[in-house]
């Protein structure tokens, strides 16, 4: 077995969370919509609705809202919104009266459970809202990688109240779903011009638009400066190889909102472009300091369409109002990156795995693109000799920057593991946790994913390091030891 802290040292707390599949939101649900037929089945199911009785429209739709109302927030609302989407498939000779059209929306709707499938790979940050709390404690902000049919995964949230000491205890859970509204973007001229520079785009028009964009821009800005393209660069042969990208780049940047009496454990952020139409996968949340030193949170995360991945970030005031932008560069060409909560030396840093098996030291440069990463750790023992990467970013204590590093070893079993980074220069590794610090035991080894302990942040309150971590996919839990007898434990690296 592998070696670890000794059981007096690390806590296993008794508090878990399993998958719950009541959590559900609600989908467009499309019948036939694969067919290739003009005449599909989504027309066919309109026009039986179209066939009922003004009587029986609104007795079927009493009975759907009595059946699901209590299960979601303002279910009217969302069947609406689902017949809008259909309704060009309504001949338009015909008047609909508002049953028959909420009733359409409801049967192109469904129910999603967001975490039926698993529930896995939290992260953890202090909460926005500190109220309501009795001495040494802090409420913290948990990330939840939610896996629904499908394997498609979304982002959900739940809270903790960690203290006095080695307690903890969940908050409410319950209640009704819901995914963000999806609101205009602010995007960024410079993320534009990185992610030009990822596909080796520049010519006459990239440069023009690139030049026209003011920093900051919204949608509408984007299509202004996009109809005044000149005349003598619409007719080149490259404009319109140049147009279908751009367009695709800055469509993929966006930001959703929740109201603000939502609480946090029932927002859900679901993948909203083509790029992570199956999934977003393991947020890494981190609370950071902006250079005009505000406070703020940002999480990596990776986004999958069912054959590609990508690297992206989502940046968040307030955890209610979201932002979602592309990650660029040779660093962010992988899974697992990790932000770094400030600039260290005037320089923005992450780790990463770019090679799919090192865990690396990557910076960002002026032009937005993380850069190569230079190596910190490469896979050498038994318990990490396929690959190592990171569980989440790098926590700040005086000793250095605190790293929990995940190892995979023979039969694909994962172990977390631990290194100490040098506070003014990251890329020199100062010190080790040789022999690990948390493994699957007995039960946590059994699940949807097999011998896997895995997290994507921890965090440190009052002297205790706290580790939340999913084991096997199936299941979260929660571990914490003295922080300054998981330092002490550290072996110094001389490198």
């Amino acid at each position: 077995m592998t070696a670890t802290l000794s059981t007096t040292d690390i806590t296993r707390h008794h508090l878990t969370m399993a998958p719950d599949a009541r959590r559900v939101v609600i989908k467009l649900f499309v019948p036939g919509e694969d067919a290739l037929a003009t005449h599909n089945r989504a027309s066919c199911l309109i026009e039986r609705v179209l066939q009922l009785d003004e009587s029986d429209t609104v007795e079927l739709l009493a009975e759907v809202v009595e059946r699901f109302s209590g299960r979601h927030h303002d279910i009217l609302a969302t069947f609406q919104h689902n017949y809008e989407l259909v309704q060009h498939r309504v001949p338009p000779e015909i008047e609909l009266s508002p049953s028959a059209r909420t009733l359409i929306g409801a049967y192109f709707s469904h129910e999603f459970s967001v975490e039926a499938a698993a529930l896995c790979n939290p992260s953890i940050v202090p909460h926005p809202d500190q109220s309501d709390l009795g001495p040494g404690e802090l409420r913290a902000a948990l990330s939840l990688r939610q896996i629904g049919e499908g394997h498609i995964s979304s982002i959900g949230f739940c809270s903790v109240v960690l203290g006095p000491g080695p307690a903890i205890r969940l908050e409410e859970r319950d209640g009704p779903l819901a995914i963000g509204h999806r609101v205009g973007a602010k995007h960024m001229k410079h993320q534009l011009s990185a992610a030009l520079g990822d596909e080796d785009i520049d010519n006459e028009c990239s440069a023009y638009i690139l030049n026209a964009l003011p920093d900051r821009y919204d949608d509408q800005e984007f299509e202004d400066i996009l109809s005044q393209l000149p005349r003598e660069l619409l007719g080149r042969p490259t404009t319109p190889l140049t147009l279908d990208p751009i367009r695709r780049i800055v469509g993929d940047d966006y930001a959703v909102t929740f109201p603000a009496t939502m609480p946090l454990h029932q927002r859900v952020l679901w993948p909203a472009t083509p790029s992570e139409s199956r999934g977003m996968e393991d947020a890494r949340f981190v609370q950071v300091i902006d250079p005009d030193g505000r406070p703020a949170y940002q999480a990596t995360y990776t986004a999958y369409d069912g054959v590609n991945i990508a690297g992206r970030v989502i940046y968040s005031r307030d955890l209610r109002h979201f932002e979602m932008t592309a990650l660029h560069g040779p660093a962010a060409r992988n899974k697992g990156m990790a932000l770094f909560p400030r600039y260290v030396g005037g320089r923005k840093m992450a780790l990463c795995r770019s090679d799919g098996e090192t865990l690396g030291l990557a910076v960002r440069d002026e032009h937005h693109r993380w850069q190569t990463a230079g190596p910190l750790l490469v896979p050498h023992r038994g318990w990490d000799l396929i690959q190592v990467g990171n569980c989440g970013s790098p926590i700040e204590t005086e000793a250095g920057w605190l790293v929990l590093t995940h190892g995979v070893g023979p039969m694909r079993r994962y172990a977390i593991g631990a290194m100490l980074l040098d506070l003014e220069h990251p890329e020199r590794v100062i010190a080790d946790l040789p022999h690990g610090l948390i493994e699957p035991d007995e039960i946590e080894r059994e699940g949807y994913v097999p011998n896997v302990l895995y997290s994507c942040g921890a965090m440190v309150h009052d002297g205790r390091f706290w580790l939340p971590y999913a084991s096997s996919d199936v299941r979260i839990g929660f571990a914490s030891v003295p922080l300054d007898r998981l330092l002490q434990r550290m072996v110094p690296v001389d490198r």
